[in-house]
């Protein structure tokens, strides 16, 4: 698999979203196959994986740490703070909080499940409006010096925030949404990048699924499912979004490919700097996304997608308002 740069953090053009192995997508898949899904993923050429403290909470940084040990020297891990871990139904539950100390604690506990000496990435998960961001950077720098991150990274973060901290700490890549159905990352966040020299790391970047053309209107999504929550996925949203799905099939049919491979593809097409991060916890997709990297789009597939995109409107917002109250602006 090529490389890329996130700043001066070199991985490869494809990375691994590892959340859903353990959290937010249903029960905990069974251990020993998420073990060997995590191998294959190294075997493929992926260098980069990317966890956090609160998927779980917990599980899936000890998970990630376990499947990653035999290759610590050939991959780099990020991960994320920025949330107070609490019990559910507790007054602070799904609260932020990004207090220098609080930062300093979760960095601790997180070298500890990944079993590492330095944090190769680590992200704010989400920017907390009541520490101000200097204060932020700041914290991360010191871990730097201390030899206990390598790298600094915000996920979700506006455009003032991002040029608030890279003068604290030069960033090294920000995480965003960035797919087929949410482009706002376009508009501003992607020139702004460019101009800093920090890369973009697009997470959900098949829709978490969907663009992947195995969710219809018709599919259960248990309650355990984070999307079941989610206005976007929503039975006639899914019936009204299918348009988009049906017309990057016709793009992928007709070049030999998959519609994960096209929408992939397309984000990698977007920027040299454009790391995204699909997950899965089957086999079988893990070698469709890596597929990717080597399926180029010339100027007409990338205008027949401009195309497609102009011709649907997509439906539903993509977070309720609880989760949409944390993004950045």
């Amino acid at each position: 698999m090529q490389t890329r740069k996130l700043g001066t953090l070199e991985v490869s053009s494809i990375g691994f979203g590892c959340m859903g192995m353990s959290y937010a997508y249903g029960p905990p898949k069974p251990r020993a196959d998420m073990l060997a899904l995590v191998a294959r993923a190294v075997e493929l050429g992926v260098t980069l994986f990317d966890t956090a403290e609160v998927y779980g909470p917990y599980t899936n940084e000890d998970l990630v740490g376990e499947a990653l040990a035999p290759y610590r020297n050939r991959v780099a891990i990020a991960t994320k703070f920025g949330f107070a871990i609490t019990p559910p139904g507790s007054p602070q539950y799904g609260a932020l909080d990004s207090r220098p100390e609080h930062v300093r604690e979760v960095v601790e506990g997180s070298l500890r499940r990944l079993r590492v000496e330095a944090i190769d990435l680590l992200y704010q998960h989400r920017v907390d409006p009541a520490v101000p961001i200097e204060d932020v950077a700041g914290a991360v720098r010191d871990l730097i010096a201390a030899g206990k991150v390598k790298h600094f990274g915000l996920s979700e973060a506006g455009i003032d925030t991002i040029r608030r901290a890279h003068a604290v700490q030069p960033l090294t890549a920000v995480q965003s949404e960035y797919s087929l159905w949410w482009r706002e990352p376009e508009r501003d966040l992607i020139p702004l990048l460019a101009g800093l020299g920090v890369g973009l790391v697009p997470y959900s970047p098949l829709g978490r699924g969907f663009l992947a053309g195995g969710i219809d209107e018709g599919t259960e999504l248990g309650a355990a499912d984070f999307r079941s929550n989610l206005p976007r996925f929503s039975p006639d949203a899914r019936a009204a979004n299918r348009a988009l799905v049906e017309r990057i099939e016709e793009i992928a049919t007709r070049l030999g490919a998959t519609k994960a491979q096209v929408a992939i593809a397309w984000l990698l097409a977007q920027a040299p700097f454009v790391v995204p991060i699909p997950g899965t916890t089957r086999m079988e997709r893990l070698e469709e996304n890596c597929g990717a990297a080597g399926l180029v789009l010339g100027a007409e597939e990338l205008d027949e997608i401009e195309r497609a995109l102009a011709a649907v409107e997509i439906q539903g917002v993509r977070y309720p308002e609880r989760l949409e109250k944390l993004i950045d602006r």
